[in-house]
């Protein structure tokens, strides 16, 4: 672990290797587990905001589950999360024509009906960062599901670091990055 700034570092962003590879998961994380991607607060007006623009690209599961439940719910952890379809499946997953899962809210920004990508823990992933009351947390999150992932990462030689640089700098600034990018020449050079 090192410190940039107000956060705490887990040397794993740097030591692992990670590309996305959807061939293989088909976006297997937006579709798998118990909870929704995580939310922060100030992104909870932003979902509301922009849910009418995204519900048109969205499944009739998902906006049937936004419906009942709500654009946003808060967890079983007692935090902010995107809704989920039948406890599984994030609500703004839409699915390709070879059945790759993708971001509803994405597909909005790309088409250009937003200008907001979608939540920061999505962009960062496999970076998931806690906010404590004095530092913000930023770890490696290791999921069975992106073993493929790291089997392409280290094949192109790409850290996590590297793969999430856009959401790093998203969350923590150019100057943050910088100063990352930095750390990791010293610890791997």
């Amino acid at each position: 672990m090192f410190q940039l700034g107000k956060s705490i570092v887990s040397e794993e962003i740097i030591e692992n290797d990670f590309v996305c590879n959807l061939t293989a998961c088909k976006g297997a994380c937006c579709v798998e587990g118990e909870a929704g991607a995580p939310l922060e607060e100030e992104e909870l007006a932003v979902m509301e905001e922009i849910y009418p623009k995204v519900k048109p690209y969205l499944r009739p599961e998902g906006i049937a589950a936004i419906e009942e439940q709500g654009v946003y719910v808060k967890g079983k952890d007692g935090e902010w999360e995107t809704t989920l379809v039948n406890g599984s499946e994030c609500a703004y997953v839409i699915f390709d024509e070879k059945g790759t899962a993708l971001c509803g809210i994405e597909e909005a920004c790309n088409k250009g009906d937003i200008d907001w990508k979608k939540p920061v823990s999505c962009h960062l992933y496999p970076v998931r960062v806690k906010q404590y009351a004095e530092f913000s947390a930023v770890n490696y999150h290791k999921w069975h599901i992106c073993d493929d992932a790291c089997t392409l990462g280290k094949e192109l030689g790409v850290p996590v670091y590297k793969f999430v640089k856009a959401g790093l700098i998203r969350k923590f600034g150019e100057a943050w990055y910088k100063e990352l990018e930095e750390v990791a020449k010293e610890l791997k050079p």
